[in-house]
């Protein structure tokens, strides 16, 4: 568990098990990156997978002891999470979504790593900043590309969604951070061009072909935040375009060390010591096949 010395502002880590946890959960190489960064920064920390629902989040939760740090949360848990964290941090508070808990006693400290695994893998294709993007799903990832975005100082940013009337809450969230959302139907005519995009979809997430070549030929650079289902029907229509593409892997990775950070030291913004290597150790692992 984890315990913090009011006076001081000394943080205490006890515990060496970790997990990810969603549903489903065979697919995760988060194993694999967190173990990669352990085994560079000396870490005996041991990292497992778990299935876990809704139903049987809160149970599971109760159910862990003092040997546990810290857990690592996918879809369809980060609504819940955010729910029963007894803390959160200021890209939780912002999405609704926690990806990320740093176990201690007076209850889970959430956090959203989401939003800067996103900024940190633009910055890896030389993205420090952008006016205008596009956002191409309404989901709960999209309100992270959304937090994203702000920080990287976009100020129009569109949502192309299925039921334009489900983008309401990511506009109402763009109010508060000063970005403005305009709705966009896969139905209608890209309006603007734009230098980036951040697809949000589910990998197998059918998208017509007119649709996606629509959106390549207007798009900008593709973030596509899926890895585990590629090409995507976007990152297809980006290959047809000619135009750069770009997997979800980057920001599972940068997603990560900001998970290890704060398993290490608390806080997201904390770097580890010996960071560069284990960032090169989790690339490298990115590069192997996924384990079972």
């Amino acid at each position: 568990m984890v315990s913090r010395h009011r006076g001081l502002g000394v943080l205490t880590l006890h515990g060496t098990r970790l997990e990810v946890w969603g549903d489903p959960i065979a697919h995760s190489r988060s194993p694999q990156l967190h173990a990669a960064a352990y085994e560079v920064l000396g870490l005996d920390w041991r990292y497992g997978r778990r299935r876990v629902d809704e139903r049987s989040f809160a149970s599971e939760l109760a159910a862990l002891d003092d040997t546990h740090r810290g857990l690592s949360l996918t879809m369809p848990l980060k609504a819940v999470a955010f729910a029963a964290a007894a803390s959160r941090d200021r890209r939780a508070e912002l999405t609704g979504a926690v990806n990320t808990y740093l176990l201690d006693p007076e209850g889970p400290r959430g956090f959203n790593t989401d939003v800067g695994g996103i900024v940190r893998a633009l910055a890896d294709d030389g993205i420090g900043e952008v006016a205008r993007a596009r956002i191409v799903g309404a989901g709960a990832t999209a309100t992270s590309a959304l937090v994203a975005l702000a920080e990287l100082g976009a100020r129009e940013v569109d949502v192309v969604a299925r039921r334009p009337e489900a983008v309401a809450p990511l506009a109402d969230l763009g109010g508060r951070l000063g970005v403005a959302v305009s709705a966009t139907s896969f139905a209608a005519s890209v309006r603007s061009e734009v230098p980036l995009t951040i697809a949000t979809l589910p990998g197998d997430a059918p998208v017509p072909d007119a649709a996606a070549d629509a959106l390549a030929g207007a798009g900008g650079v593709l973030l596509d935040v899926v890895y585990g289902h590629w090409p995507t029907a976007l990152s297809a229509a980006w290959e047809r375009a000619g135009g750069a593409a770009r997997s979800g892997l980057g920001m599972l990775l940068h997603q990560a060390l900001l998970q290890i950070r704060i398993f290490r030291h608390g806080d997201p913004d904390a770097p580890l010591d010996g960071e560069t290597e284990a960032l090169t150790a989790m690339r490298r692992a990115l590069e192997e096949p996924a384990s079972a």
